[in-house]
C-alpha cells in the first residue's frame, strides 16, 4: 500500500473509532501527517485527556502510553509497537526506588515524567524536563531525591545553589552519547549558530548551549530567534520538524548519534495496523493509577 494510501486508510479509521493520533517529537516526522497532536509527552496525555476520543492511539514508548491511560482511564489506549520502551525509565523499578528513599530517609522524591507508572506512585510529586526547576523550587527544602534522570536532576542542582539534588543514576542513552567535542566541532563550522541543548544532556555538554530547556522549548526559542543558525543538542526528531516549519533557517543536528532507535519503532503502517487490530493496548493497574495520577496533580496544581 502506498504512503498516501496508509494516511487516507487512517484517517478513515479514525473517524469510524472516535480515536485520535498522539505522535511524541522525536518520532519519525511522517507521523505528524495523521496525528491530532504532537508534542511533549505529558502535553500529549493532557491533550488527550480532553477529548471526547474513544481510543487513544500514542507514537511515542511504553511510558508515554501508561501516562495516557493514568490521565484518561476510560479510554482504550493503544502502543503500536510494544517494543518500544524507554531505556531510562527501565533503570528504576520500585524495588530500586524504595531503595534509594531508604537510604535517603525523609527526604521529599520528584520523579521525572519519563518514568513507569509504578515509579510514579512511589514518589511525592512528578515533573517535567520543562517544569523540574519550579517543581524542585516549590517544595521548599534544602534537600530532594530526584529519579531517574541524573543529569536532569543535576541540571536543576545547577539553578538552585541552595537545595541538594540527590539524584539516581539513571539516564537517556541517547542524550549521553552527544559529547562536548560534537557541539565545539559544529560551531567551528557554524561560528555564529545558536546551539539549543536539551537539560538531558551531560553538564559539561549544556555549559557549552545558549540556551537549555525541553524539547517543546527548544522549538519555540528556534522559531522566535531572528538567528538564522542553529546547532539541535536533543534528538533528531526535533531537528526535522524545525527543518520543516521554518525553511528559511538552518537547523544543524549535533551529532548522527542523536537519534532515539526506540522513538523510531513506529511507522505509518504501525498505526494503521494498531488501528485495524486494537495492537496493543496498554492499561495500568487502577491502585497504581490512583497513586501516579496524584504525583501529576500535584505538578499540576503548582504551575496553575
Amino acid at each position: 500500500m502506498e504512503k498516501t494510501q496508509i494516511i487516507e486508510e487512517i484517517k478513515k479509521l479514525k473517524k469510524e473509532r472516535n480515536a485520535i493520533i498522539l505522535a511524541h517529537t522525536y518520532q519519525n516526522v511522517e507521523i505528524d501527517e495523521v496525528a491530532d497532536f504532537s508534542g511533549d509527552s505529558l502535553y500529549l496525555s493532557q491533550q488527550a485527556a480532553k477529548t471526547d476520543a474513544d481510543i487513544i492511539v500514542f507514537a511515542g514508548v511504553y511510558f508515554m502510553a501508561e501516562t495516557a491511560k493514568i490521565l484518561s482511564p476510560d479510554k482504550k489506549v493503544l502502543l503500536p509497537r510494544l517494543e518500544s520502551g524507554c531505556l531510562m525509565a527501565d533503570m528504576i523499578n520500585l524495588q530500586q526506588l524504595r531503595e534509594f528513599k531508604a537510604k535517603n530517609q525523609n527526604i521529599p522524591v520528584v520523579c521525572y515524567v519519563n518514568s513507569t507508572a509504578e515509579v510514579k506512585s512511589e514518589c511525592d510529586i512528578c515533573c517535567t524536563s520543562a517544569n523540574a526547576v519550579n517543581v524542585v523550587r516549590s517544595l521548599g527544602t534544602k534537600e530532594v531525591l530526584f529519579v531517574p534522570d541524573t543529569y536532569l536532576g543535576t541540571y536543576v542542582g545547577t539553578q538552585l545553589p541552595d537545595v541538594k539534588v540527590i539524584t539516581y543514576p539513571g539516564y537517556c542513552p541517547t542524550h549521553l552519547r552527544i559529547k562536548p567535542e560534537d557541539i565545539i566541532q559544529k560551531k567551528q563550522v557554524y561560528p555564529d549558530a545558536m546551539v539549543l541543548a536539551h537539560p538531558e544532556c551531560h553538564k559539561e555538554v549544556t555549559k557549552l548551549a545558549d540556551f537549555v530547556g525541553s524539547t517543546t522549548a527548544i522549538i519555540k526559542k528556534a522559531k522566535e530567534s531572528d538567528k538564522k543558525e542553529f546547532i539541535i543538542v536533543t534528538e533528531k526528531g526535533v531537528v526535522d520538524r524545525l527543518k520543516r516549519d521554518c525553511p528559511d533557517k538552518e537547523f544543524i543536528l549535533v551529532s548522527q548519534k542523536a537519534i532515539c532507535p526506540n522513538m523510531k519503532w513506529n511507522t505509518l503502517e504501525d498505526i494503521l495496523n494498531s488501528l485495524q487490530n486494537d495492537t496493543y493496548e496498554i492499561n495500568v493497574d487502577p491502585q497504581i493509577a490512583k497513586k501516579a495520577i496524584s504525583t501529576i496533580d500535584r505538578m499540576v496544581n503548582i504551575n496553575a
